[in-house]
């Protein structure tokens, strides 16, 4: 699934009294169903298929639908309905590569800091990544995770880095969140992110920036091979109902 352009889906200043609401709670009940592959990539369906569920006109759905096409989560096509988009790995990989860039610089920028001048969100992290006892729910600690990481990038102090990393982050996430489907990865990311936090800490650029470049490039090839895996289980599941 190929995410595109730079727009973040609809205002979120926009007031819920206004005709608008009605498109944007559809809006995100259609894109949290696509990060939990109720909608699968390549599944279509129409605009009528989505009113009749939401109990509710064509005209806010084909609004919502817009809404998610230009993030490039659908396609539509005039004569046969919408359809999720299919992974596109080579693009999922080249975010990745930016991700590394952006966070590698972060870390470079924290590491500089001398101590009395760290800002207070480290102390934040380290609150919870080293001295709180450990969450088992897989999907609770990839929401963490995200948090971890782009705090790092907005404690860096630069504020346009961190916005194209919250973008960034927005559209890796249906993948990326396959990576704490396992124990093991989830144990992985409370010892690595104790491990780079402590680097930025005693102020080791040179190891931080390493291990950080290893959790992420680790994390990369996981999601790759879960997420093949996955998408076959759903459809088993879909397919075959308990």
């Amino acid at each position: 699934m190929q995410l595109t352009g730079s727009r973040t889906g609809p205002d979120k200043k926009r007031s819920k009294s206004r005709p608008e609401g009605l498109a944007e709670r559809i809006y995100l009940q259609l894109k949290d169903d696509i990060f939990n592959f109720h909608l699968l990539p390549g599944d279509r369906f129409s605009e009528n298929d989505i009113a009749e569920r939401m109990e509710t006109s064509r005209t806010p759905v084909r609004q919502a639908l817009f809404w998610l096409e230009r993030e490039g989560y659908v396609e539509v096509f005039f004569r046969s309905g919408w359809q999720v988009r299919p992974f596109d790995f080579d693009y999922f990989e080249q975010l990745y590569d930016l991700r590394i860039v952006l966070e590698l610089e972060a870390v470079k920028r924290l590491c500089a800091l001398k101590p009395e001048a760290q800002p207070v969100q480290l102390a934040g992290l380290k609150d919870f990544w080293i001295d709180t006892p450990r969450l088992d729910d897989g999907q609770t600690v990839s929401r963490f995770d995200e948090a971890f990481h782009m705090t790092l990038v907005e404690a860096a102090g630069n504020g346009e880095m961190a916005r194209i990393h919250r973008d960034l982050t927005e559209k890796i996430r249906i993948i990326r969140r396959l990576d704490f489907t396992k124990t093991s990865r989830v144990d992985a990311t409370y010892h690595e992110h104790a491990s780079i936090l402590l680097a930025i800490m005693q102020q080791q650029t040179g190891e931080a920036q390493r291990q950080l470049h290893d959790h992420i490039a680790v994390s990369k090839a996981e999601v790759r091979k879960i997420t093949l895996h996955m998408l076959h289980q759903a459809r088993n599941d879909e397919g075959n109902p308990s």
